[in-house]
């Protein structure tokens, strides 16, 4: 007899992010990730799939407003210089979370990101991170 509490039948298959213009939004990410556009079905784009859940952008009539409850994390050899690359495809950094350690970065309409480098990553006892200490890293929210 199966467990119910150690053989979930529930697997991750999309991640939908939800934005005013998902084709804007879309083509970000389609560029930041490497994947084409795969699909269009009424409010949704989808970009193809590659390794891990398919992503894909949700028509809302609301804009993203306040800090996400859930990000991504993407990971890099060089977290700095994708920072570079993002904000070259239209992407921003917040630099209301430097405190934290980390790079947060939001796509064209606000979504947050975080790029970390790949590998493990070393936080201190307040769950601070420290990948970027010594980096030139710039601020570019606007104020």
């Amino acid at each position: 007899m199966t467990d119910p509490h150690t053989d979930p039948r529930l697997d991750i298959t999309a991640i939908v992010v939800d934005c005013v213009d998902p084709e804007r939004v879309a083509a970000f990410w389609s560029r930041l990730l490497g994947r084409p556009i795969g699909a269009r079905t009424g409010p949704y784009v989808w970009l193809a799939r590659g390794d891990g859940p398919v992503v894909g952008f949700q028509k809302v009539a609301e804009p993203t407003v306040g800090k996400n409850r859930v990000h991504l994390d993407l990971s890099s050899p060089d977290p700095v210089a994708e920072q570079a690359r993002i904000e070259a495809l239209g992407g921003r950094r917040l630099d209301r979370y430097a405190e934290g350690g980390f790079l947060v970065m939001a796509d064209p309409e606000g979504n947050e990101f975080c790029v970390i480098p790949r590998g493990p990553i070393d936080l201190d006892d307040d769950g601070r991170a420290h990948y970027l200490d010594g980096r030139d890293v710039s601020e570019s929210e606007p104020s």
